[in-house]
């Protein structure tokens, strides 16, 4: 798991200047992903995340699976589904439950794959 034998360390937020602990699984995360390391302690990147989210605009919709009234941060068209959050969530965790799902071989499925 650990390739390049990451540890712990201690970095200093840009913001607040307190220190705080950059994990080594956190570090292998950054890698795989190409993400540079954190300049922000995780409080004080909460906090912008929450004042960037807070000050996008949203436009009203309506699921188009439940039909309930949600917001979203772009303009919704009309060729295009909108989900609230809790549909979304679980369309999501049905997608990732299928593409984690053993693929199973049966008969039908070898004699397919011959032709």
């Amino acid at each position: 798991m650990f390739e390049n034998n990451y540890q712990d360390i201690e970095l200093t937020c840009s913001d607040c200047n307190s220190t705080f602990v950059f994990s080594a699984e956190e570090q292998e995360f950054y890698a795989e992903k190409g993400f540079a390391s954190p300049k922000r302690c995780p409080a004080c990147r909460a906090n912008r995340k929450k004042q960037r989210n807070s000050s996008r605009k949203r436009y009203p919709a309506k699921c188009s699976k439940c039909g309930c009234d949600t917001t979203v941060p772009f303009r919704p068209r009309e060729d295009k589904e909108i989900y609230c959050t809790d549909c979304y969530a679980a369309m999501k965790a049905q997608q990732q439950e299928q593409e984690q799902a053993p693929v199973v071989e049966t008969e039908e499925t070898l004699v397919q794959q011959e032709q």
